[in-house]
């Protein structure tokens, strides 16, 4: 017998506002879950910029379309999402908790990994800001390191090391209040980074280590993974906005023209062999057949080498020093994911290889099925990832925190036992 349940995810992003609701099943015998997409939408952002919410009433329209045509296509309708954060106000720190085992016998129960994750998230904060996430990176028992579980172990003393994401308190209100006034209630919220990381990363990356690039239009988020865990959290304010922007300077044409441009290159890799062998040795790109009258024709190298590359190579070394400044560069043998719309910009990968000299991959989502022909896209990386960690909580916020209490941590392991009893307690009314 499997348990149905539908959850949805919402990301307000730069360039597009996206809706995707999925469900859920759970094998009641195996615990195993699928998660099945079944309506989508994705609209034009209004209202945002770089990853913030600079006019509420815009916002909310954009918000409120992408949601209702989502449910149109499910057939349900929303009442809550989880929903991504992201922006340049988003910051990192790591920090410890450390608490005495309270058990008989000196068992570790929950309540002591409740109390030593407070703890840890006792951070000193302006009154501007506020946590999203405290993320568990790893438990420490009477000085025995690397402890992924501590429920059950035997101990006197027990600590934990943390990673904790900070956000701007006005922007956490903002966001809240455009969802709210779209009849939405926020789950949980998510760092973006965090949530692309749960669709385009394997646990074997993870556990190597490896960082995540995501480029979205107006904001690259950056999340770094260490041994399974998050280990940096940061965004730059630089996007693939800033490409468009770059060709209509270069170009001398509107940001439309530009952005019309810019696809067309980057779809160009997604050609067959037969259509990319004509234009081989054609480097004029005929803009008139994209619609374009503001010019005849421009030079593939000059756009490709001149406008779009150096822009991309200042993003990655944005990224590459944000790294040498947290002495991670050397720790992420995985190397780079690139993710995101601004991951299917022309020369990307290459970009990425020769600015930070890594091993680069562009992050594809997954982990989906359902009416997924639409968005097996880098564009829906935040999205799908959304929808991912959502199915994880089991109808609470993170860890087991409802929102707005934004402490965020794994649930530990429970053990076969402790899910059946879990079970048993879903069915009691």
């Amino acid at each position: 017998m499997n348990k149905t349940k539908i959850i949805a995810a919402i990301e307000l992003g730069s360039s597009k506002t996206a809706t995707i609701i999925g469900q859920v099943q759970t094998d009641e015998n195996s615990f195993e879950k699928s998660i099945s997409v079944i309506g989508v939408s994705a609209v034009e952002s209004a209202g945002i910029k770089k990853g913030q919410i600079v006019n509420i009433e815009e916002s909310v329209e954009a918000a409120i379309s992408s949601i209702e045509a989502a449910e149109r296509m499910a057939g349900h309708n929303l009442s809550s999402a989880f929903v991504s954060v992201g922006g340049a106000h988003i910051h990192s720190q790591n920090s410890r908790g450390v608490v005495a085992v309270s058990g008989v016998g000196g068992e570790i129960g929950v309540s002591d990994v409740d109390r030593v994750i407070d703890a840890a998230s006792a951070i000193s904060l302006p009154a501007s800001r506020e946590v999203i996430h405290v993320l568990p990176r790893e438990y420490i028992v009477d000085g025995e390191t690397g402890v992924k579980d501590p429920i059950g172990m035997s101990g006197v003393r027990l600590e934990v090391d943390t990673h904790v994401v900070t956000a701007s308190t006005a922007a956490v209100k903002n966001l809240t209040k455009s969802l709210g006034e779209a009849g939405v209630n926020i789950d949980d919220l998510v760092f973006t980074g965090l949530a692309s990381s749960e669709s385009v990363l394997s646990d074997t990356e993870k556990e190597l280590g490896c960082v995540l690039i995501d480029i979205g239009a107006g904001t690259t988020s950056v999340a770094v993974f260490i041994e399974g865990s998050l280990a940096y959290s940061g965004v730059i304010p630089v996007g693939a906005r800033n490409v468009t922007n770059d060709i209509a300077i270069g170009l001398r044409v509107s940001l439309e023209a530009a952005e019309k441009i810019k696809i067309f290159l980057s779809s160009e890799r997604k050609r067959s062999p037969q259509e990319n062998s004509k234009n081989l040795n054609q480097d004029d790109l005929d803009v008139n057949a994209l619609g374009i009258t503001e010019l005849k024709k421009v030079s593939k190298k000059t756009l490709t080498e001149g406008i779009i590359r150096p822009r991309l190579n200042e993003i990655f070394t944005m990224v590459r020093l944000e790294l040498e400044k947290e002495q991670l560069l050397n720790r992420i043998p995985s190397g780079a994911v690139v993710t995101g719309g601004g991951a299917k910009t022309v020369g990307v990968v290459d970009s990425a290889k020769r600015m930070m000299s890594l091993p680069v991959r562009i992050g594809v989502p997954g982990g989906v099925v359902g009416l997924i022909d639409d968005v097996i896209d880098p564009m829906f990386s935040t999205a799908l990832g959304l929808l991912i960690f959502g199915s994880k909580q089991d109808g609470e916020g993170a860890g087991g925190f409802k929102f707005p209490g934004k402490l965020s941590f794994k649930k530990p392991n429970l053990g076969l036992f402790g899910k059946m009893v879990e079970s048993i307690k879903d069915l009691l009314p």
